[in-house]
């Protein structure tokens, strides 16, 4: 397995639309494969394909360490409530903001043999399935986020 280099804000493939996986190949499988390294290595929760330079509609979330869930070309069927907390990204390093999503999220995609199948998250699941989705359309959480301070995140970090 492969650590692949993260793409930083600023990089204009970010803001790139990815697109769809037309056939599941050894290639498709190795990236899936180097994503999870590479997403563990940094500690993220999620992780899409153009963020290691890649435009296919690939993402992975792991809210929880064991729990992988691995999305080929995921679209977002259904939602419900609202949530606002703190959100950051491995392409955004050292900043994070304030967003709004939806409290539950139900998405449907493919695995990694081809099978199409709909999985649905609350709470950071479902914030992360937003968060990792909208990558595939170069959206990125600053765009709509009220950003936070070093120092502002400092005092929400006191204050728990």
């Amino acid at each position: 397995m492969a650590l692949l280099k993260i793409v930083k804000v600023g990089d204009e493939l970010l803001r790139k639309k990815s697109r769809p996986v037309e056939k599941i190949t050894p290639r498709i499988i190795q990236l899936l494969d180097d994503m999870k390294d590479t997403m563990r290595a940094h500690d993220g929760v999620g992780l899409a394909a153009v963020q290691v330079g890649v435009l296919r509609r690939i993402v992975l979330v792991e809210t929880e360490r064991g729990e992988l869930i691995e999305m080929i070309n995921p679209e977002i069927i259904a939602t419900e409530g609202e949530q606002i907390d703190i959100e950051g990204c491995l392409s955004v390093p050292d900043k994070c903001g304030i967003t709004k999503r939806p409290m539950k999220v139900t998405v449907r995609a493919m695995n990694r043999k081809g099978e199409i199948y709909e999985i649905t998250g609350s709470e950071l699941k479902a914030r992360a399935f937003c968060h990792e989705i909208d990558h595939l359309d170069g959206i990125l959480y600053i765009d709509h986020a009220k950003m936070l301070t070093q120092e502002e995140l400092a005092e929400l970090y006191e204050e728990e």
